[in-house]
């Protein structure tokens, strides 16, 4: 298997490297980017004008995205590059809408409307019976979080190298590793963002009136108390604003992971069994190279949204 990572200049040339010493990449339905970190031995002495990094395995390219740090360094009469990235899917993140109340939206209007993001794709979905109220501070992943629950109750993740989706990819691959020799296989539990109770205020700022408890909170011996006031995201249900604060929390909350050695394509969305695991769908994908060669980890996880 071949690993190829690309550096694009600012004028488009692409500069390509093939002498990887390491890489580690990792994209999961609960983040809204794939990262990339990886270390290479390099003949050239400048990437003074490097913009974007990608990365492609035997021609299968699976991260594209902004240079977060990129460093090269002389040592031993030789040169190293090292670089990170996060998808540019991370900008939504890091830009905000103006605040108010968004009539009518559907997601293409609000993935289209807004900014031109580079290489930022989306789903198709013009279902524009819902609203959004942007709080000040609200990020356009924080809004896509609140419309892809309002459509359809889950959350949004990155497909690909920069596509959003909001429902479940309709064409999956499947993988079946229930022969093959696994590396790993194992169980993580996640709780520390868990919280057993839910408190927001009415319209008048009285508490007492929109209550939730989590029961499975309580099985685990969690006691974390939440106030809020009143949010007018979820005017059309207010226990709703309750319920996805739960379900959020709750997100990842444990994860059945296997590793193998080599990559077969796997995607956030696909289907895998093994194990345990029988045809559910890939929530986490982490892939690392070597001198030892290339080893993927898949994960499929078990919480409040649906997968």
């Amino acid at each position: 298997m071949t690993a190829v990572l690309s550096i694009k200049n600012k004028d488009g040339t692409l500069l390509s490297e093939e002498n990887i010493l390491a890489f580690s990449f990792r994209k999961d339905i609960y983040t809204p980017y794939t990262s990339l970190s990886a270390r290479v031995r390099t003949s050239r002495t400048n990437f003074d004008n490097a913009a974007e990094v990608l990365l492609a395995l035997d021609n299968t390219l699976i991260h594209h995205g902004l240079i977060d740090s990129l460093k090269l360094e002389k040592s031993g009469g030789e040169y190293f590059l090292n670089v990170t990235s996060r998808s540019f899917t991370s900008l939504l993140c890091q830009n905000q809408i103006e605040p108010g109340l968004k009539m009518n939206i559907s997601f293409n209007m609000l993935m289209d409307n807004f900014y031109t993001l580079p290489y930022v794709t989306h789903e198709n979905n013009a279902d524009d019976s819902s609203y959004i109220y942007v709080r000040p501070n609200t990020s356009m992943w924080d809004a896509a979080s609140n419309l892809s629950y309002k459509l359809l109750g889950t959350y949004p993740y990155v497909r690909g190298t920069n596509t959003v989706m909001i429902s479940a990819f309709p064409a999956p691959a499947a993988f079946d590793l229930t022969n093959t020799d696994l590396l790993t296989y194992g169980t993580e539990l996640a709780c520390s963002h868990i919280a057993s109770d839910y408190h927001m205020a009415d319209i008048n700022g009285n508490y007492g009136t929109f209550d939730l408890t989590d029961s499975d909170a309580a099985a685990l011996k969690i006691v974390r108390h939440k106030y809020f006031e009143l949010d007018m995201r979820f005017l059309y249900d207010p226990q709703q604003a309750l319920v996805f604060r739960d379900k959020y929390d709750f997100r990842g909350q444990k994860r059945i992971f296997c590793s193998y050695s080599g990559y077969q394509g796997e995607d956030l969305y696909d289907i895998v069994s093994f194990g345990t695991v029988s045809a559910e769908r890939i929530g986490s994908v982490t892939i690392k190279g070597s001198s030892k060669g290339i080893f993927t980890e898949v994960g499929v996880y078990a919480d409040k949204f649906p997968h």
